[in-house]
């Protein structure tokens, strides 16, 4: 180009012409290059070629007026032509890419046998969302793992789930079979395992240094309580038209529940986790990312009933290891909304006042731990009650039990409700104490440690207005009662009785763990229904017929009052004997009006429904079934954190610490190691000596009876690493 350049006019003279959609560069009046000005890839092509006009004097800036273009862009091509030639200038042209009928053959295979449509898409080098159109629809097998065999190479391992992350393609073509075979990333010989789920989010043989690797010490609770079978009719369940085969559901629910168990909060703060050392403690290689999990958790919720869920679980941790006693206490717990949905309002006991929110009610056991629980709009613990205990019973069955809670349902309503469940109670009483008819007496109790200790108490029958006869302790301290306690238990000791009521607190510490460590005050959903309030309110009708009948009153006594001075006055006898009968009439006219007012009032109901009122009124009630199924997977993760604390101090013996203790060792590091048959955990050596024995006589506890993964049938093994 330069010989044909030389003697040209001045850089000034190159110029770009277009007509009816072709482009011309001219330099001078030579023509350098014309194409279409749709051709992208021809026109970097001819900006790149002119580029070589700087030799002869053109600077980059003059050539990217020219074509309109900043300099920069132009050196940008430059340095893109120079490392990748044309093929990084010109835009590859043409169709998406093809499957051929043996790769769809391959592909539908593989589907079958429950292979992730992003790994088929990994193993043909195509866009996961090609994979989805074609197999979405073909109902795939519920993936079921077997026993590993013992072989060389692990099946592929690949995300739980799929983070849709390829840009949507065109539809796939299918054409005629060619002549190269289909070669699979991974191969599926014989050595592969009857029943395995080839390339599925499990774990083969791996082995990953997880900074959370104390927290597989939780298997062995999931394992004591059978999660794995709880968990498992979940799998596949969904909107969808098919069985999942981009998620190992069992694994999701055990990873959230780790999760939890680490003190997330929620499920957005998952986020946070480093997920490539969360997965391999579920079984699988790493943790879905927020955009999979949180839709995954949502469709699992909607496709189940958490509250079988939950009793389900806790009817296995009661077969496992029984209470020493059938008494569980129940109590409420609120939680606030912020939104400006027109939700009913409840006590918000941490702000001490009215508030939009939704109620918990939860049930635990003597020994702290969490049974059952019902969520719904915010009401008294005499609303909620009935409900709690319905779901109680379905645990508990017909056997005998005893409930405790506070004043909040000390109500003959409760009384009677617990009586027709055949249910003993057992409350404070409410309002001023009683006076009692009989003498108070000494009671003698051994409390856990040991050490013997008496109580004063006067034992007796009362009678409760709408229920009937009950049992009272009344506590004496100096000599005088300071606390009375309600029961319909007639023969249990009553020193029992009391120190069973005052462990009603280890409810109240149940929830400042929820809350401080597991995130109940979350929502997690923000759906409602809304239709009409029907809401009872103070009828305003009432309230102005009231205001009637006390101006009335008012009216009465001013005229009685006007006779009593028109007698006692120092008038004449005629005047004041002419005045009566007007004075008398004023009294009768009077009390016609408040007779009649109180009739009215007595019509008047004292209670209406909201849209009664206000026929605009609106009540937005929350849905709470993805929340359910989350506190379902947090009271999980609570007990376990429970029973391992408990485990622990059984060696650390520090009943202040052990809880703390336990909660940093769910976040020792260490090395989980993956083979075909076991599965191997190895911590590092804690900060303590006293720490690192109480663990390593953990551990020797949990390995005489090696616990498996939900899903997973391989023992795991635990061990500390040598300092």
């Amino acid at each position: 180009m330069e010989p044909v350049l030389e003697g040209m006019p001045e850089p000034e003279s190159l110029r770009l012409l277009t007509h009816e959609g072709e482009a011309v560069v001219l330099a001078g009046r030579w023509v350098l290059f014309r194409f279409a000005v749709a051709d992208t890839g021809m026109r970097r092509l001819a900006m790149v070629a002119m580029v070589a006009l700087t030799e002869a004097g053109h600077a980059v800036k003059s050539v990217a007026e020219v074509f309109g273009v900043h300099p920069n862009y132009l050196s940008t091509l430059r340095k893109t032509a120079r490392e990748q030639g044309s093929n990084g200038l010109v835009k590859v042209m043409g169709r998406p890419v093809k499957l051929t009928s043996a790769q769809l053959a391959q592909a539908y295979r593989w589907a079958e046998q429950g292979v992730t449509g992003q790994e088929i898409a990994r193993r043909l080098q195509v866009s996961d969302t090609m994979i989805s159109r074609l197999v979405g629809g073909r109902r795939m097998p519920e993936p079921v793992q077997d026993e590993l065999l013992d072989v060389e190479q692990s099946d592929v391992e690949v995300v739980l789930g799929s983070d849709l992350s390829e840009p949507v393609v065109a539809e796939p073509v299918v054409s005629e079979p060619a002549d190269a075979p289909v070669e699979p990333v991974v191969a599926e010989g014989e050595d592969a395992p009857a029943g395995s789920v080839v390339g599925s989010s499990r774990l083969g043989q791996a082995s990953v240094d997880s900074r959370y690797a104390g927290a597989m010490l939780l298997h062995a609770f999931f394992d004591r309580v059978g999660a794995q079978s709880v968990f498992a009719p979940l799998t596949g369940v969904g909107p969808a038209s098919c069985r999942s085969g981009r998620f190992d559901d069992v694994a999701l629910l055990t990873a959230t529940t780790v999760a939890f168990a680490l003190g997330v909060e929620s499920v957005e703060a998952t986020k946070h986790l480093v997920r490539d050392q969360i997965g391999p403690l579920a079984g699988c290689d790493r943790l879905p990312e927020l955009r999979t999990l949180r839709p995954r958790l949502g469709e699992l919720a909607q496709a189940c009933d958490p509250l079988r869920l939950q009793a389900d679980l806790a009817a296995a941790m009661i077969a496992a290891e029984a209470p020493l006693l059938g008494l569980y206490f129940v109590d409420d717990h609120f939680v606030p909304y912020e939104g400006a949905k027109p939700v009913g309002k409840g006590y918000n006991t941490k702000r001490r006042h009215a508030q939009k929110g939704l109620a918990d009610t939860l049930v635990t056991d003597y020994h702290g731990r969490a049974v059952c629980f019902v969520s719904g709009p915010p009401s008294g613990l005499t609303k909620t009650l009935p409900a709690a205990l319905a779901e109680l019973r379905k645990i508990t069955g017909p056997a005998k039990i005893m409930l405790g809670f506070d004043r909040g349902g000390a109500y003959a309503q409760v009384f009677t409700h617990c009586r027709e469940a055949d249910v003993d109670w057992i409350t404070y009483r409410r309002g001023a104490l009683a006076a009692t008819t009989t003498a108070p007496r000494r009671y003698w109790r051994v409390d856990t440690a040991g050490r013997a200790e008496y109580v004063t108490l006067a034992d007796e029958m009362v009678t409760i207005n709408d229920y009937g006869p009950a049992r009272q302790l009344t506590l004496y301290e100096h000599d005088q009662p300071v606390l009375q306690v309600l029961t319909s238990d007639l023969g249990a000791p009553a020193a029992a009785l009391l120190a069973w009521l005052r462990c009603r607190w280890r409810i109240e510490n149940v929830f400042k763990y929820l809350t401080a460590h597991h995130g109940i005050d979350w929502l997690c959903h923000y759906g409602a229904d809304i239709g009409p309030d029907t809401a009872l309110i103070d009828n305003p009708a009432r309230r102005a017929a009231r205001t009637a009948v006390k101006h009335a009153q008012t009216t009465l006594a001013d005229a009685q009052r006007a006779l009593t001075q028109l007698l006692r006055s120092h008038a004449p006898t005629a005047e004041i004997n002419t005045a009566i009968p007007a004075a008398q009439t004023a009294i009768d006219h009077a009390e016609a009006a408040l007779t009649r007012a109180a009739a009215t009032l007595k019509t008047i109901p004292a209670k209406i429904p909201a849209n009664q009122h206000d026929p605009t009124a609106k009540r937005a009630i929350l849905r709470t079934q993805r929340r359910s199924l989350q506190m379902v997977l947090r009271l999980l993760a609570f007990n376990a954190e429970q029973w391992l604390a408990g485990r622990l101090n059984a060696y650390l013996a520090d009943n202040d610490e052990y809880r703390a203790t336990l909660r940093h060792l769910l976040h020792l590091g260490g090395q989980i190691t993956y083979t075909t048959k076991t599965i191997t955990v190895a911590l590092h050596t804690p900060a303590t000596p006293k720490i690192t024995r109480a663990l390593r006589l953990l551990v020797d506890e949990l390995n005489t009876t090696p616990p498996r993964i939900p899903g997973d049938h391989r023992p795991i093994t635990y061990k500390i690493k040598t300092a």
